[in-house]
């Protein structure tokens, strides 16, 4: 019953909404993607005007969250959440009644979501009793709400501990145990420091709407991109604004520029 599979992407980031596509696109070919909302509202809407057999859902999204909209369409679809925080795995999903990826969404764990999809699917029922799930969720949301993404971060230059403005980042290098941050100052000249904390630790405080993961060493705020231009072997460059450094997109994390 999986070969005619349809499904409904909820995000309300453009670039995320596209890269599950594709990424979906290569575990799941016969899946057809028949709708993608930008929030809990479209969502619901674009539900009932498709009706899909699977949504996925972004935990948090202005409006309606994706959580309220879950509560909507209730058992009449297969329900994944995705979010960028995983505290939010709770519960709810480790009863296995509900599903969720956390991003950026891991090519090893959309393969066991899917799998998971296709055997529910074959049962032709969504999961049962998720009422319940669904108000312990949302509850905790409303509870703990999301935390803030990182807005400062504090680097020493020298005898000097600066004050970095996120919004101000270009790009972050990992550095052994440490972080190569590259800024702009407000004269607009371009800097860098090294932050006392891994790559893995700032991604996780850092807003994944702004700043994606583009190789193993390497993070980019997606304002300071220039272009973008991809080579023969699955991998690409990344141009910045005002910066004369290249940046590698290894081949994990090309399809996050496809639709660029």
């Amino acid at each position: 019953m999986s070969a005619g599979a349809s499904a409904l992407i909820a995000d309300d980031e453009p670039l995320l909404r596209a890269a599950l596509a594709h990424q979906l696109a290569r575990v799941w070919p016969e899946l057809a993607i028949v709708a993608q909302a930008r929030n809990g509202r479209e969502a619901v809407d674009l539900f009932e005007a498709k009706r899909p057999d699977i949504c996925f859902l972004d935990v948090q999204m202005p409006g309606l969250s994706g959580v309220e909209a879950a509560s909507v369409i209730g058992r009449r679809a297969h329900l994944v959440f995705v979010t960028a925080y995983d505290q939010y795995a709770v519960h709810a999903f480790t009863h296995g009644a509900l599903d969720y990826l956390v991003k950026p969404v891991e090519p090893e764990r959309l393969a066991e979501t899917v799998d998971r999809l296709k055997q529910r699917l074959a049962t032709a029922r969504p999961a049962t009793n998720t009422e319940d799930l669904l108000r312990e969720l949302a509850t905790q949301l409303q509870r703990n709400g999301a935390p803030a993404p990182l807005r400062w971060l504090r680097a020493q230059t020298g005898q000097t501990l600066r004050l970095i403005a996120v919004d101000d980042v270009d790009y972050l290098r990992s550095d052994t145990k440490y972080t190569r941050v590259a800024w702009r100052s407000e004269a607009g000249h371009a800097s860098e420091a090294l932050v006392g904390a891994t790559l893995k630790e700032l991604i996780a405080q850092l807003d994944p709407a702004q700043f994606v993961q583009v190789h193993r060493s390497v993070v980019v705020n997606l304002r300071a991109i220039s272009h973008v231009v991809r080579s023969d072997n699955d991998t690409a460059d990344i141009h910045m604004k005002n910066r004369d450094e290249v940046l590698p997109v290894s081949r994990s994390y090309l399809h996050l520029f496809r639709q660029m």
